[in-house]
């Protein structure tokens, strides 16, 4: 939920996460294939609330949660839910950017949501206030977790996205979670994946392929060392337009 990256490449759409948890915290289970309103979702599962942070829809449809919105905030529990639930019932509508700005999220803490869903939005609710913009689809993105991260780092950490993409203009799944593991200056407090002091680390790199007839997701469990892939076909999209 920590280091999110997307970048397209010839139809095919590349998002992939970094999840930074403590380690007091159950690891998720593997990727797998849940049903939904009217939809079919790949995504790994939060054990600890049921929830998750990234998902792929059989529709072509995915999203990717990170902590916080623009800056570091002090945690206020209790909260009404967990931020993985309410990502997945925003993910789960048949518009999410529009629950996302419907949905009521007084008592949520705060969180950003990346959604692509032909075209690329990012969402922020910072406790307050949401925002939503709308993004250039046709280029590459990088976000760290205001929650973890400061703007050294982040500042670091685009720079590093920045040379990996100018070396590697056509990369494939493997090479970018090549990238999430890494790549870093030797600081591992702020490397891609990250640890401090075995109390917060990087337990896991999640990679979606969004493939014109399918979407594919691979997991990696860094802490066991094991790997796990799930795929689903997409099927055909009744393209819903309106105004938020």
């Amino acid at each position: 939920m920590c280091t999110v990256t997307f970048i397209p490449l010839n139809g095919t759409y590349y998002i992939t996460s970094n999840r930074d948890e403590k380690s007091s915290r159950n690891l998720a289970t593997p990727p797998a294939i849940y049903n939904g309103n009217n939809n079919r979702k790949v995504y790994p599962k939060d054990t600890h609330a049921g929830g998750t942070w990234i998902a792929c829809k059989d529709n072509g449809t995915a999203g990717v949660l990170l902590n916080g919105a623009f800056k570091k905030h002090i945690p206020s529990p209790p909260y009404k839910t967990s931020r993985g639930l309410v990502f997945l019932e925003i993910l789960d509508a048949a518009n999410p950017v529009r629950h996302f700005m419907d949905i009521c999220l007084e008592e949520i803490e705060p969180f950003t949501m990346i959604i692509f869903d032909d075209l690329l939005h990012e969402c922020r609710w910072d406790g307050t206030k949401k925002h939503c913009s709308l993004l250039n689809r046709s280029s590459s993105h990088i976000w760290s977790s205001a929650t973890l991260f400061d703007e050294t780092a982040v500042v670091k950490r685009t720079q590093w996205f920045n040379a990996f993409i100018n070396e590697n203009p056509s990369p494939d799944l493997d090479e970018i979670l090549h990238f999430h593991q890494f790549t870093g200056d030797g600081d591992i407090t702020n490397d891609l994946k990250m640890d401090r002091n075995g109390l917060l680390y990087t337990v896991s790199v999640t990679g979606i392929a969004i493939e014109p007839g399918i979407c594919k997701m691979r997991y990696l469990d860094l802490k066991h060392h094991t790997e796990y892939e799930v795929s689903v076909a997409r099927k055909p999209v009744i393209q819903e337009y309106g105004t938020l």
